[in-house]
């Protein structure tokens, strides 16, 4: 039996914006009975959520760039509230994967 597809979704909302992510890899089936199969979708689903992690940093790190620049250009050169920035979009929290 193949694996079906898995959706993994994320949205993002902000007062001037909202954006959905979506994700779908097939993963193994999740009503398995055996300690391998069960190893084997635990792997696949968090290999999945990393992925879809790593989009939505990009795209709030863009969002955060864009909002900088549009501060700078409003404001001539307003200095950037970085307490304010990690309320709003979340500290970066940086694991070693290795």
């Amino acid at each position: 039996m193949s694996p079906t597809p898995t959706p993994l979704k994320a949205t993002y909302t902000s007062p001037s914006t909202t954006h959905a992510f979506f994700f779908t890899h097939a993963l193994p089936p999740s009503a398995t009975k055996t300690s391998a199969e069960k190893t084997s979708y635990l792997s696949a689903l968090r290999a999945s959520v990393t992925q879809l992690q790593d989009e939505i940093n990009a795209f709030l790190t863009e969002k955060m760039e864009e909002d900088k620049a549009l501060a700078a250009s409003a404001g001539g050169g307003v200095k950037v509230d970085e307490k304010r920035e990690e309320e709003y979009y979340g500290e970066e929290d940086v694991e070693d994967e290795g």
